[in-house]
């Protein structure tokens, strides 16, 4: 198995590269792409310094530890910048902006007001009337932060 292993050349490291990259192409979801990459890199690498079969496992390894966790790191980023611009299915982010009518007087601080079916807990910096109508300008957790539209 020895002498199998260091017969290996780089011609076998881009074939070995390309076959997962075919792989990649049944639908493995990004699982084969870096392996296949990584075996490639080995195989240009193995073209031009003459290194141990030894070697040329742990370079494969470390290739697609790197290249899968660099990949990761864009994609987390990516994932985390979009998350912050939807606001499908982030109830807080859809309440900025709506407009309701108190039905009870408000005092200066902590309150409750009713938007759409559900009653929230509110927070206003001055004291409002009953039939006063308010806007939603920020979202603090689950405490609305509201002001009187003019």
């Amino acid at each position: 198995m020895i002498e199998l292993l260091s017969q290996v050349n780089y011609w076998h490291w881009l074939a070995l590269g390309l076959l997962l990259l075919c792989g990649e192409l049944l639908g493995t979801a990004g699982y084969m792409l870096w392996l296949g990459i990584a075996a490639m890199l080995v195989g240009i690498v193995l073209a031009f310094v003459p290194i141990s079969w030894q070697l040329q496992w742990v370079s494969f390894g470390v290739f697609a530890l790197v290249l899968t966790w660099l990949w990761w790191r864009k994609q987390y980023k990516d994932d985390k910048d979009s998350d912050q611009q939807r606001i499908l299915n982030q109830k807080d982010k859809q309440l900025v902006g709506q407009i309701t009518v108190l039905d009870q007087d408000v005092q200066r601080g902590k309150c409750r007001i009713r938007l759409g079916d559900t009653s929230w807990s509110a927070y206003s910096d001055e004291p409002l009337s009953s039939g006063t109508r308010v806007r939603v300008i920020d979202v603090d957790g689950i405490t609305l932060l509201i002001e009187k539209v003019e």
